[in-house]
C-alpha cells in the first residue's frame, strides 16, 4: 500500500505566511499531501507576486467605538497588507472577501481607488463635526504599493486642504515622501507619526515582518520626522513573550532618534492569526515553539486570544504584568510620554465644491 506524504510547510522568501490558509467560511476543506511526483520540497521558494484589486469605496471614514484604543474615527487606504507581519491582527478580514488570511492577505491587496474624492465628500457634508481621524490602523498606509498608487499622499492632500487634525501609525520609510504635506501641518498641531518597532533584532523582524523597513531604518524614520518637526512616537506592539525580548533597548534607541511618546499592546491572535502564528513558529522557531504558545495562552486564560475589551490589548495574568512593569519602568526612566501630544480640531475647515477655489 503507497504511503501519503503530507507536505512539510516552507516559508517563502519576502512572505510572512507560510500557506493560503483555509478561512474560516470556506465550505471546503482542502490539504495538501505528496503522491511520490513532486520531489523533495525546497525551502525559500520565490514569494508568489502582488495583485492590486481595485475598490470603489462607499465610505472613507470608519467610526471606532472601542473603548480600549485613543481614536474615535479611522481611515484605511489599502485592505491586506504587503509587509506580511505574521502578527497582523487583520489578517481576518480578507475572510470576508472569500480569500485566505495567510499569502492572499499580503498578496491580494485591496485599493480603495477614489477614497481621496470620498473623503472630501464625507467631510463636506453640512452635519460634520471634525475629530481626529487615525490613519492606517487596520494595515500599513505605506506599504510598498503607495508608492505607485499614492493613494496615502491624497488622502493627505484632502486633509491639509480643510485642515483636519490627523494621526498615522507604519513600519515604512515610505512616510518621508510626504513631509511637505505633514510637517506645515505639524506645525500647525494638525499631525502626529508613529513608528512601530518591535525589535531591533533584524534577523528577528526580517521573519516577522518581511516585507516592512527594517529596524534601524525606522529608528533613522523617527530621527527625520524629529528634525522636521513632527511630534513621533514608538509603538511597541506586539510584544511576543520569547521572541521580542529587547523592550527596553528599543525605548532607549527611539528615544535617542527623537521619540517622546511610546505604547505597547501584546500579541493578539484572533480568529485564524493563531493558526498563521502557530504555523510560522514551527517553521522559523520549532524549539521554542511550545514555549511561546504557552505564555500567550496564560496571558489570555488559557487560550490562544481572548476578545474582552479590559484585556485584550495588554492581557492579564503575571506573564502580562511582568511586561506592563517593564514597559512603565523603562518609560519613566528615560522619559516617555511626560506630554499628552494634543492635536488641533478647532481649524477645520470644509472643502471647497468641486471646480471652486478658495479666496483665503
Amino acid at each position: 500500500m503507497p504511503t501519503e506524504h503530507r507536505i512539510p510547510v516552507e516559508s517563502f522568501k519576502g512572505r510572512g505566511a507560510a500557506s493560503r490558509l483555509p478561512h474560516r467560511f470556506e465550505r471546503d476543506l482542502r490539504e495538501a499531501f505528496d503522491d511520490g511526483w513532486e520531489g523533495e520540497p525546497q525551502e525559500g521558494a520565490p514569494a508568489p507576486p502582488t495583485d492590486v484589486i481595485w475598490e470603489e469605496p462607499r465610505s472613507a471614514i470608519g467610526d471606532v467605538d472601542s473603548p480600549d484604543v485613543y481614536f474615535e474615527r479611522s481611515l484605511n487606504p489599502y485592505r491586506g497588507c504587503e509587509h506580511g507581519c505574521i502578527y497582523c491582527y487583520a489578517r481576518p478580514t480578507h475572510s470576508y472577501l472569500n480569500l485566505s488570511p495567510g499569502l492572499d492577505f499580503e498578496t491580494k491587496i485591496i485599493a480603495k481607488r477614489s477614497i481621496a474624492d470620498v473623503l472630501r465628500r464625507e467631510l463636506g457634508r453640512p452635519r460634520y463635526a471634525p475629530k481626529m481621524i487615525a490613519i492606517g490602523t487596520a494595515t500599513d498606509c505605506y506599504q510598498p504599493v503607495e508608492r505607485e498608487l499614492r493613494l496615502t499622499r491624497s488622502v493627505l492632500e484632502v486633509l491639509r486642504e480643510t485642515d483636519h487634525a490627523f494621526s498615522l501609525v507604519t513600519k515604512s520609510s515610505g512616510v518621508e515622501r510626504d513631509l511637505d504635506l505633514i510637517a506645515p501641518m505639524a506645525r500647525k498641531k494638525l499631525a502626529a507619526v508613529y513608528v512601530t518597532i518591535t525589535t531591533l533584532d533584524a534577523g528577528l523582524a526580517r521573519k516577522l515582518e518581511p516585507r516592512a523597513a527594517a529596524p534601524h531604518r525606522r529608528l533613522r524614520l523617527l530621527r527625520t520626522l524629529a528634525d522636521n518637526g513632527v511630534p513621533c512616537g514608538v509603538s511597541l506592539a506586539p510584544q511576543i513573550p520569547f521572541l521580542t525580548d529587547d523592550m527596553e533597548q528599543v525605548l532607549q534607541a527611539a528615544w535617542d532618534a527623537g521619540a517622546r511618546s511610546a505604547f505597547y499592546h501584546v500579541l493578539r491572535l484572533p480568529w485564524e492569526v493563531a493558526p498563521l502564528f502557530r504555523e510560522w513558529l514551527q517553521v522559523h522557531y520549532p524549539q521554542r515553539a511550545d514555549r511561546v504558545m504557552a505564555r500567550v495562552r496564560d496571558m489570555r486564560g488559557g487560550k490562544d486570544y481572548d476578545a474582552d475589551f479590559a484585556t485584550r490589548m495588554k492581557g492579564s495574568g503575571p506573564w502580562a504584568e511582568l511586561i506592563g512593569q517593564r514597559f512603565r519602568k523603562a518609560v519613566q526612566r528615560i522619559g516617555f510620554n511626560r506630554e499628552r501630544v494634543e492635536l488641533d480640531v478647532s481649524l477645520f475647515r470644509p472643502p471647497s465644491p468641486p471646480g471652486q477655489a478658495r479666496l483665503f
